[in-house]
């Protein structure tokens, strides 16, 4: 059986150990399971193989938290990146299953996190965030469970949300009238996502807002100022 010749620890990644067997470097494993191994130790193949198979979810689960630390991603999303490093399956399956018991994966914490960005950075309709949702590989119920829950605890009141997103687009019709704008914001919530029944509810309000402000007799800059005084 091959004998353990040499451990070294890494140059470029100090928390690994190359190993050597009969002189020749054989595989690297992490710290942890080096501190194991011993100078003259006999390693049959079975237990190479095993080293070896700890190593790759060991690399697996580090790649993927390096990409969990930007922003939080759907089970699928790692999948995916996991499988263009051209992970084996059999170790991507090991490290998923690591990684979801150690908490990184969590699908319902990830559409939960996906809805409150949003709604907070560019507020979408339900049917848009379920789109974006989706594409992010996240199961059909998981997405219900979420939108539900949101939806009853009254932060993604489709109507708020889009009547949140239009302030955003006021500046930008500078000089429209009250047809014109209408017409403007029904198209930009329908790119939006939002529903037509929450679309009438948004525009009621605005445009009960904005008469008071004197959009029709100002311009839409001064009622856009006098909506951020009040």
């Amino acid at each position: 059986m091959p004998i353990i010749t040499r451990l070294e620890r890494q140059k470029r990644h100090k928390e690994r150990v190359s190993v050597y067997l009969d002189g020749q470097f054989a595989f690297g494993v992490p710290e942890m399971d080096a501190a194991r191994l011993r100078l003259g130790q006999s390693l049959d193949e079975e237990a190479i193989a095993t080293l070896r198979q700890q190593d790759a979810v060991e690399r697996a689960c580090g790649l993927a938290v390096r990409l969990l630390t930007s922003r939080p991603r759907a089970e699928q999303e790692i999948r995916q990146a996991l499988r263009r490093h051209q992970t084996d399956e059999g170790v991507m399956e090991l490290a998923l299953e690591r990684l979801r018991r150690q908490g990184y994966l969590d699908d319902v914490a990830f559409a939960r996190y996906w809805v409150e960005s949003r709604s907070a950075f560019k507020p979408l309709g339900l049917r848009a965030l379920r789109y974006e949702l989706r594409q992010k590989g996240v199961a059909a119920e998981v997405i219900d469970d979420v939108l539900s829950m949101w939806d009853e605890t009254g932060q993604a009141s489709e109507d708020s949300l889009a009547y949140q997103a239009a302030q955003r687009q006021l500046r930008k019709l500078r000089g429209h009238n009250e047809r014109a704008l209408r017409r403007a914001l029904m198209a930009f919530w329908q790119r939006r996502g939002f529903s037509a029944s929450a679309s009438r509810q948004a525009w009621a309000r605005l445009a009960e807002e904005l008469r008071d402000a004197g959009f029709f007799r100002n311009s839409i800059a001064d009622a856009v100022t006098s909506l951020e005084d009040d």
